[in-house]
Order: structure tokens, then sequence, then C-alpha cells
């Protein structure tokens, strides 16, 4: 009888470590496909005043590119930032905040996925005609400019 347990204990730690090492296996592989299939990863990031945006942003960048739908970053001192441009606008009431952003890495290459939401202005709400130019700039915690960027409107 006593053998008969031993040999059971025996076949129950066997059976313990395959399933071990089978999870180990299948965690493994889940961590692989998710790097290579769709490695994104967040990418933090803090909403600037626009009292607080550096003057080369204002003076060089927005006035560029203002009239276009568009993301694109710069590099000021050791900081990263994102712009968002919505494009000109007939009227107050349009706006753009950047939703979330991820960095995916491909073949050496990196690619800065940014979500935006553009919101138009309701429809029964004062507005002035004015032509207005949305646009959002935000800090990022990345170290390097990304070699590409991607927008991504939701509405």
């Amino acid at each position: 009888m006593k053998k008969e347990n031993a040999k059971e204990r025996l076949t129950n730690k066997k059976v313990l470590l395959v399933g071990a090492a089978l999870l180990i296996i299948a965690m493994v592989t889940a961590l692989a496909c998710a790097k290579f299939l769709g490695g994104e990863e967040p990418v933090k990031f803090e909403e600037i005043k626009e009292s607080q945006i550096p003057k080369d942003i204002t003076a060089n960048i927005i006035p560029e590119y203002r009239t276009l739908e568009r993301a694109l970053a710069c590099a000021i001192d050791d900081d990263i930032y994102v712009i968002v441009t919505r494009g000109e606008k007939p009227t107050s009431g349009f706006k753009v905040s950047v939703d979330r952003m991820e960095l995916e890495e491909e073949k050496g290459k990196s690619n800065l996925i940014v979500y935006a939401d553009f919101t138009d202005p309701e429809k029964k709400t004062a507005i002035s005609q004015i032509i207005t130019y949305p646009v959002q700039v935000v800090k990022t915690d990345l170290e390097r400019l990304p070699d590409t960027i991607e927008l991504r409107i939701q509405y």
C-alpha cells in the first residue's frame, strides 16, 4: 500500500511539473506574440497649457502646420513634444485633444500612433464666425523622436 501511495505521489508530481512547464511555455509564447504581432507600448504624456507651450513651437511649428490636419513631434532641450493640428475651421467650437499614444517598434524603426479626439461644435450652439486653427500640444515621456508618426482620428 505504501508503494502504491509513493508511486501515486510521484505520478502527481510529474503531472504538476509537466503542467507548470506547459504554463510557462504558453506564457512565453503569448509574450513573444504580443511583442512581434502587436507590440505597442503606451506612451505617457501631459497636456501643455497654451501659456506654457515652448516658444519654438508657437513661433515656428504651429504657424507652419496649423492649416493641416496632422500629428508631428519635435525635440526641445531634452523633451519630446507632440503637436496635433486640425486644420483651418470656419467657426469657433472645433476642438482637438490627444486621447492616447502608442509606440510600436518593428525592424529597428519606431512608429508613434497618436489617437486624437476631434469634437465639432454643437448644432444649436451659438458660435463665432471666425477662422480658427484647433491645436493641442502634449509633452511625452519619450526619450527620442519616433521615425514615423501616424494620426488616428476619433470623433
